[in-house]
């Protein structure tokens, strides 16, 4: 497994929990850093999952 993938689902959880906390206390920057957190995780991972494809 791919460290990528492993950092890349940490992002992604640390997104969502800020999403979150941005939605509870109507912080709109706070859920945009939020969903960018989860996007960035989401590539992440996918670079992760490509080089464990490629990796022989």
């Amino acid at each position: 497994m791919d460290k990528n993938r492993i950092i890349g689902a940490g992002k992604q959880i640390k997104g969502s929990i800020k999403e979150a906390v941005g939605k509870l206390v109507g912080d709109a920057k706070l859920q945009a850093d939020g969903k960018a957190e989860q996007a960035e995780g989401k590539a992440q991972n996918l670079v992760g999952s490509i080089k464990d494809i490629a990796a022989p």
